[in-house]
């Protein structure tokens, strides 16, 4: 038996699916995650907010994803299409909470890994390996409510709606409110991401 407090965040993993391998980042992933960080659609669905000038940003993505590897605490891996060998996208598990054996799940897919299952795999595989090797109780996130093809993806593999954060991302001149989901470990061990 794994002793949940005990998570290894330092072992970064290749897990292989049909359409996707998620791995620890390589130089040549810079391109794809580019792509995805300055997709308008991506920007809009994070919540993220672009700033400073080009040559700035680069320097900044390159030295974040050029630590991720060596990072004790948190897993990042890139989410690479087994068709094109290309990476579009992350996968995280942040905000390790080791007495209470739980974490927070983030995923971004750029326009080249959307609308075609890798996603909901790359969650799946990800979702499991925290499970099944890391011995986590509880893996959480949270979704914003005009997000919902990731929530459809989320809910795939079994995650569930636990309440809404009121108001919390100004969009233009409205408010949205983000949906906190999780799954459990014992509803993990009972449909293994198929629900």
């Amino acid at each position: 038996m794994i002793d949940p407090q005990s998570a290894d965040f330092s072992v970064k993993p290749t897990l292989t699916g049909e359409k996707v391998v998620l791995r620890p980042f390589a130089g040549a992933d810079l391109d794809g995650i580019r792509a995805a960080l300055v997709d308008p659609e991506v920007i809009r669905l994070t919540g993220s907010t672009p700033d400073g000038d080009e040559a700035e940003q680069d320097k900044i993505l390159r030295r974040w994803y050029g630590t991720r590897n060596a990072q004790p605490d948190r897993l990042d891996l890139a989410v690479v299409d087994r068709t094109t060998d290309a990476c579009v996208g992350e996968v995280v598990f942040n905000e390790w909470q080791a007495g209470n054996s739980s974490c927070n799940f983030r995923v971004l897919l750029g326009p080249a890994g959307r609308d075609r299952g890798l996603g909901t795999e790359a969650i799946r595989l990800f979702v499991g390996y925290g499970f099944e090797r890391l011995g986590l109780h509880r893996i959480e996130l949270k979704v914003f409510a005009f997000n919902p093809r990731a929530r459809r993806a989320y809910e795939k593999v079994g995650f569930v709606a636990e309440g809404v954060l009121r108001e919390v991302l100004r969009d233009g001149d409205g408010w949205i409110d983000a949906t906190v989901m999780s799954i459990l470990a014992p509803e993990w061990a009972r449909h293994r991401g198929r629900p």
